[in-house]
C-alpha cells in the first residue's frame, strides 16, 4: 500500500491557521497561570508574615526579570480571558463560519497583545 504521506515532517514549516494558534495560546496561557498559583500563594504568605516579609516581596517583585515574568502572566491572564469569551460565543453557536472564526481569533489576539501593552506602560509609571 502506498500513500502520499510525508515522510519527514518539518514542524517548523506547517503554517497553522489563526484559529488553531489562538488554541493553542488559549491552553498556554492557561498553563503558565495554573503554574504561577504556588508561586503567587507563596509571595502573599511572605508579604503578610510581616514588615520584613512585606519588604523582602516588594523587594522581589521589583526585580527587572520579575516584572517582565509578571508581564508574561499579565498577558496570559487577558488573552486567556479574551479567548475563553471567544469559545464561549462559539459554543453559543456565534462566528462558527470560517471567516468569522479568523475575525475573532485575529481579535482575540490584537486585544489581549494592546490591553497588555497598556497594562505595561501602567507598570513603567
Amino acid at each position: 500500500m502506498t500513500t502520499n504521506r510525508p515522510v519527514f515532517l518539518e514542524l517548523w514549516r506547517i503554517r497553522l491557521p489563526v484559529p488553531a494558534v489562538v488554541s493553542i495560546l488559549h491552553r498556554v496561557s492557561g498553563v503558565l497561570m495554573v503554574l504561577s498559583i504556588p508561586v503567587f500563594a507563596w509571595l502573599f504568605a511572605q508579604a503578610l508574615a510581616g514588615p520584613e516579609g512585606f519588604a523582602a516581596t516588594a523587594a522581589f517583585l521589583d526585580h527587572p526579570l520579575v516584572r517582565l515574568a509578571l508581564l508574561v502572566l499579565v498577558w496570559a491572564l487577558l488573552h486567556h480571558l479574551i479567548a475563553g469569551v471567544r469559545y464561549l460565543l462559539i459554543d453559543l453557536d456565534i462566528g462558527v463560519d470560517r471567516p468569522a472564526a479568523r475575525r475573532s481569533a485575529w481579535t482575540a489576539l490584537a486585544a489581549a497583545l494592546a490591553l497588555t501593552l497598556l497594562v505595561a506602560g501602567g507598570m513603567l509609571l
